[in-house]
């Protein structure tokens, strides 16, 4: 009896074993190499009278977005600002910018098949990448863009200030015939979700 309950156990705990092994392997792969987008980092700073946002994301493309930018179509990112807090002044920007954002900025990624080089392009700056892994690590990744003025807001209001941020790809951006497709494509659907943040410093 005692040597069957032995057995039993030994083929339970490598049963667990290689149970946990596979999960390891399945988050490993998630981390490192699944498609979408993550946050890596979100800073909020209240400095220098402003607000400022640093963050930096990772974000690898399904093969079908791959390939349409191999074929030369431009991917606009953009990544999204929200204050949350004072509610008060979240809700009264809502209402001064028609409940648009805070703050964005885009982030525009092309391909150049005759010199097989990559470009990021963030407002009127650009900057060229030799593989597609550098550009994908630009996209999202910025230290110091001022989101709000604070000029005018008391240390106390300062103390209170949330917000959350966000990177997506900008679909409105696409050429007419694949924002059709991207309409029922879950592959064009990149989307980090919201990044609750608060300004440093604050409780």
């Amino acid at each position: 009896m005692t040597a069957f309950i032995t057995l039993c156990w030994k083929k339970l705990k490598h049963s667990l074993l290689l149970f946990t092994s596979l999960l390891l392997l399945t988050q490993a792969g998630f981390c490192h190499g699944a498609e979408g987008i993550v946050a890596q980092k979100v800073r909020l700073e209240a400095q220098d009278n402003a607000l400022n946002v640093s963050s930096h994301y990772r974000v690898v493309l399904p093969a079908v977005l791959q390939g349409a930018l191999q074929q030369g179509v431009p991917l606009t990112f953009r990544l999204t600002f929200e204050l949350t807090r004072p509610r008060a002044s979240a809700y009264w920007l809502q209402l001064q910018h028609w409940f648009e954002p805070t703050s964005s900025i885009s982030f525009k990624l092309s391909y150049y098949g005759l010199t097989g080089r990559y470009r990021v392009t963030i407002g009127g700056l650009s900057k060229n990448y030799v593989s597609r892994d550098e550009a994908l690590a630009a996209v999202g990744s910025i230290a110091g863009w001022k989101v709000l003025d604070i000029a005018d807001w008391s240390a106390a209001e300062q103390q209170q200030l949330r917000g959350r941020v966000r990177l997506e790809l900008d679909i409105s951006q696409l050429p007419r015939p694949f924002q059709l497709n991207a309409l029922g494509g879950d592959d064009w659907s990149l989307d980090s979700g919201w990044t609750n943040v608060a300004a440093q410093g604050a409780d």
